[in-house]
């Protein structure tokens, strides 16, 4: 099946000719959703389309009746579909439409933004085997991997009421932590907090409860993903997290990109899955042709740090790790969202699916510090002479993803930036 179509076309233009230049994350090949309302000014938030530098007003464009962005991501396939190729040909260089909706345009720097959508539900799964693997290594040298891991998609349930949109600041969380030698736990401040690189899967059509989603019908109730950082304080982590797992060392910070970039944008950018040789082929409620052949996103994934002290010398952000999502996760989106359904959960418009943090199987891949400084034992050394085993107050981090390819013009999912306070 192929998912290429002519809003897809390398040879595509926009009027808006910022989104012409090379590098651009938004051309007009990608045209994200996101909500937006002008700076400083009190009125609900709008729903808009990147392009370029600027935001088109999709309801001022009288492309949609709706102000609910949930409504919109819950529309079937064939609409969304109609939808991207109306914005797109309205956009494309000759259009009848440059005129009325040249007025419809607001920069992007001249906006606030706001969460994409209401997130009803969050689920965070941990589909990176690589930071698995890492991690387990740390804690159970003789058994990196649980037995379960291979076999089925991993996750917990999270908190939507703390997830903000990039730009977040965050208190140091405080917590129960325990010393390997004290015989009792203490109280206090996190001194282990941390930053994990995900993608987030935004479902759109939800199910009935007790109507499970195949494999053949997950993409269709994908709308798109977005960037996601779970801040996690690991020293908290280590103390709760048996026998339940996450708690307090989760749920007080998690931060996604401003824009949701489509499934049908990502379609040039699609991947085959696949399996080292003698690991388990999926159970059969988890494997279909497709997903086998394109079910995995080729997306470039990016981590950089921001010192107080390098904003104070006028330094740039400092790259920590780069990877792919591609290479780095053990299940596709569509497969979490079919396990997540199997046992007849409903799942709505809205919802959140994090994949988990997506590590490279090289050490410049990691999706945490954790994995890059083996528990703290190797601080990373930054230009400046800085050092970090985990984050300190004042830390900003951004992640950055994109996706490039011969034949294909380079889409972008934007950033996330997120600060640590005192």
């Amino acid at each position: 099946m192929s998912l290429i179509n002519e809003t897809h076309d390398p040879a595509l233009k926009s009027w808006v000719e910022e989104a012409n230049r090379p590098g651009s994350d938004f051309p007009i090949q990608n045209l994200p959703f996101g909500r937006y309302r002008p700076i400083g000014v009190d009125e609900d938030f709008r729903i808009g389309v990147a392009i370029g530098n600027q935001i088109l007003d999709l309801q001022g464009a009288d492309l949609i009746d709706t102000s609910d962005m949930n409504a919109l991501m819950a529309l079937d396939t064939a609409a969304r579909q109609r939808l991207r190729r109306e914005i797109s040909r309205g956009l494309s260089k000759g259009s009848a439409q440059q005129q009325t909706w040249s007025k419809r345009l607001i920069a992007q720097d001249a906006v606030e933004m706001a969460v994409p959508c209401r997130i009803g539900d969050y689920t965070d799964f941990y589909t990176g085997i690589h930071h698995a693997t890492s991690v387990g290594k740390l804690f159970r040298p003789d058994q990196p991997l649980m037995p379960n891991y291979k076999w089925v998609p991993i996750g917990y349930h999270g908190r939507s009421s703390s997830i903000r949109v990039s730009g977040q600041t965050f208190r140091r969380p405080r917590g129960q932590t325990k010393a390997p030698d004290a015989a009792q736990p203490t109280f206090g401040p996190s001194r282990r907090l941390d930053y994990e690189l995900e993608l987030g899967y935004f479902v759109g059509g939800g199910n009935a409860l007790g109507q499970p989603v195949s494999i053949e019908d997950a993409e269709d109730h994908l709308f798109g993903v977005t960037l996601l950082n779970d801040w996690s304080a690991r020293d908290i982590q280590a103390w709760e997290y048996q026998p339940l797992g996450p708690f307090l060392s989760k749920n007080f910070a998690t931060t996604v990109s401003p824009w949701l970039v489509t499934t049908e944008a990502l379609a040039p950018f699609r991947a085959a899955l696949t399996r080292p040789d003698g690991d388990p082929q999926p159970l059969p409620y988890l494997d279909g042709g497709f997903n086998r052949k394109a079910g995995a996103f080729d997306i470039t994934l990016e981590v950089l740090i921001l010192t107080e002290r390098m904003v104070e010398s006028g330094l740039p952000p400092e790259r920590l790790t780069l990877g792919n999502a591609g290479t780095a996760a053990y299940w596709t989106a569509a497969q979490l969202l079919t396990h997540h359904t199997v046992n007849g959960c409903n799942l709505q418009s809205g919802d959140l699916l994090g994949s988990g943090t997506l590590s490279g199987p090289a050490a410049n891949e990691a999706g945490s510090l954790l994995e890059l400084t083996e528990g703290g034992k190797k601080p990373v050394v930054l230009a400046n002479g800085e050092q970090r085993t985990f984050l300190e107050d004042g830390d900003t981090l951004i992640l950055r993803g994109w996706c490039e390819r011969p034949g294909a013009v380079r889409i972008g999912l934007g950033e996330v930036r997120g600060t640590v306070l005192a």
